[in-house]
């Protein structure tokens, strides 16, 4: 975390005068003395690394200071936008899972069959589509020439299910890809297994060993990637965010790229950081619930 948000915030800082931001809306003029109580204010007449350590002491207590433009706390404009983030970041991640880990494991069973080499094709397809790509594609079929679903939130006073449904799916396809694929690798190894074998020897009915014995067994792969991609979900939304003009912290992140809002792009960068950490320490303690030998070792 102190790594990701120093680089963002030395880069932030570097890219551009912060004191030139508050000069553009005024235009010309403005003194030696108001420069000088700017670099004051904001801290920069310090160098770069006390100003990082005075920034992440008072983010650690919950001040992640305040907006360049609007000077309103950063902690409040992120706490606006992070529920639409997290809504369409849950949502992608079911959709996601929901659709490749079933598809995964009927190819695993078919090998070799036609569902297999559908699955792989699905797995192929969905991971080589580039999200800003399929996003526009899909705007232009089911917006302006079927006219079925909205191309944004704009001027909506909420969110329905009818603007989560490109979203969701642009957002989900890559995902699904990777959990089909993981899955499909995952059951063909335990299928394999001498206990499997022993199993269909016994005369164990075929569903019983697909989801109770096979299934079982191969979850730690799709389970560690599950945690990271929900992550991803919600960290990795900026570009869908953008294509559908969905009011969240992955947009809210490029309109604070795009005016070098220094103080905003750090405090997302923390939250985003902080997420990925707290997911996958998440997926190490999921590790021991579905895997016993873990939890006895």
């Amino acid at each position: 975390m102190i790594g990701a948000t120093f680089i963002v915030f030395v880069i932030s800082i570097g890219a551009d005068d912060p004191l030139l931001l508050y000069a553009k809306p005024g235009g010309y003029g403005v003194s030696p003395e108001q420069v000088q109580a700017l670099k004051e204010k904001l801290g920069l007449d310090k160098p770069i690394v006390v100003q990082y350590t005075l920034w992440f002491a008072r983010a650690a207590k919950g001040d992640l200071g305040k907006s360049i433009f609007d000077e309103r706390d950063v902690s409040k404009k992120i706490a606006e936008r992070i529920g639409a983030t997290l809504k369409l970041g849950v949502a992608s991640w079911i959709f996601a899972t929901l659709l490749g880990v079933p598809l995964g494991v009927l190819a695993a069973v078919k090998r070799g069959s036609g569902w297999d080499y559908l699955g792989r094709f699905v797995a192929l397809f969905g991971q080589a589509i580039p999200n800003f790509w399929l996003g526009i594609v899909l705007v232009l079929i089911f917006t302006v020439r079927l006219d079925w679903l909205p191309s944004s939130t704009a001027g909506e006073g909420f969110i329905s299910i009818k603007h989560m449904i490109m979203p969701v799916v642009v957002l989900g396809t890559s995902t699904a890809a990777g959990y089909l694929r993981i899955t499909r690798s995952a059951m063909l190894e335990v299928l394999d297994a001498e206990f499997i074998k022993l199993a269909r020897s016994k005369g164990v009915g075929n569903s019983l060993i697909v989801w109770k014995h096979a299934f079982r067994n191969a979850l730690i792969p799709p389970l560690t990637v599950s945690a990271i991609l929900l992550t991803g979900f919600i960290t990795g939304s900026v570009v869908t965010e953008t294509v559908f003009a969905w009011p969240g912290l992955g947009r809210l992140a490029v309109d604070s790229v795009a005016a070098n809002d220094f103080p905003l792009v750090t405090g997302i960068t923390l939250i985003f950081v902080a997420a990925w950490v707290l997911m996958n320490f998440a997926a190490d303690l999921m590790y021991a619930i579905v895997d016993p030998r873990i939890r006895l070792s």
